[in-house]
């Protein structure tokens, strides 16, 4: 899953083109359980006649409450799918600001004066102000069974203050299952699925997914390397465990993929050396656009990165590596895709 944005490559901490690490951490709800007494009614659907909610998550977590909650605090990347559905958070932990004091990626369409920042980085979170918000849920997504950017050293803490829910984007999930389950929550929230604008983002979602498609087909062969770089290392991700990459993989993209014995413990990424950066060729490198990963300027000074026949040829694009998971966002990476599969030459 994604590189968490942090200097230290910390186990858990080091998240690179697509990878994430972490151990599965326990739900734990406001009294020590997942359920308040009351609750009623399909756990995917929301709100019961009786005004009662309940939602189930994609760790399997069953939480309900007696009504539906209003004091929201989620992932950055989670608020920012969730506005996009007209659903407003009152606070957020993640990459929410770039050190200009302007909206990170992260956040996309949100107006970031508007929420609590309660943590900018990665294992930043201020429990204090959290408490303050009086959550009634926590949401975020997960890759591996773990929160997303709830530290693990106080996760015990913040996961006792409100139920926490999350969102599956990695492992066996593929971006349409990521986008379907989030538009759950969103519905389950209180979200209007049926106004023309969600519609219009759905057709929008489908029809670059057949651009995609067309483009694979008119331009067969084209080997796509997925990359981040950091000071001292190299990552090249495997389409197998993102939701992203799986899914692109269903639309025809021929991904370059790591050796499955050199891959982290999350089984996420492949990390070289600089000097064993070109292992792999590929006629397309899709390069992490996050916030603290080194960007196509900053790696003009790394020798073995510009003899990339791909970096040659200037097929180098953004990967979105956390999307957003609306399908607003996720069309606008699918278009993007689409142009760069047709446009790239075969280098490698």
């Amino acid at each position: 899953m994604p590189k968490s944005r942090t200097s230290r490559l910390s186990r858990r901490g080091l998240i690179a083109a697509g990878g994430a690490l972490g151990l599965v951490a326990a739900l734990t709800a406001c009294g020590g359980s997942d359920s308040a007494k009351g609750g009623t009614g399909d756990k995917d659907k929301g709100a019961a006649a009786s005004g009662a909610w309940a939602f189930k998550d994609d760790l399997g977590k069953d939480i309900s409450l007696k009504a539906r909650p209003k004091n929201i605090v989620a992932y950055t990347g989670t608020a920012a799918a969730l506005y996009d559905y007209g659903i407003q958070v009152k606070g957020v932990f993640g990459p929410t600001k770039t050190a200009n004091g302007k909206a990170d990626k992260m956040a996309g369409s949100m107006d970031v004066s508007k929420v609590e920042v309660l943590g900018n980085v990665y294992d930043e979170f201020n429990i204090e102000k959290y408490a303050a918000l009086q959550p009634d849920l926590l949401v975020t997504n997960t890759w591996d069974g773990s929160y997303w950017f709830v530290p693990e050293a106080s996760k015990d803490k913040i996961l006792k203050l409100a139920p926490a829910a999350a969102i599956g984007v990695g492992g066996d999930v593929s971006l349409d299952k990521a986008l379907e389950r989030t538009a759950d929550l969103a519905k389950s929230l209180g979200a209007d699925l049926n106004t023309k604008r969600s519609a219009d983002a759905k057709a929008r979602f489908e029809s670059a997914a057949a651009k995609v498609r067309e483009a694979t087909k008119a331009n067969p062969g084209v080997k796509v390397l997925v990359g981040s770089g950091s000071a001292d290392l190299f990552y090249v991700s495997t389409p197998k465990t993102s939701a992203d990459l799986k899914y692109f993989e269903t639309l025809g993209v021929e991904f370059v993929t790591p050796e499955k014995d050199k891959l982290d413990q999350g089984g996420f990424f492949e990390s070289l050396s600089w000097e064993n950066a070109g292992k792999y060729k590929a006629d397309l490198v899709l390069l992490d656009n996050r916030t603290g990963t080194l960007q196509p300027e900053e790696l003009k000074a790394k020798p073995t990165w510009a003899e990339l026949p791909a970096v040659k040829a200037g097929q180098v694009a953004p990967r979105v590596t956390e999307p957003i998971y609306s399908y607003d966002k996720c069309a606008q990476i699918l278009e993007d895709l689409a142009k760069s599969i047709q446009n790239a030459k075969k280098v490698s």
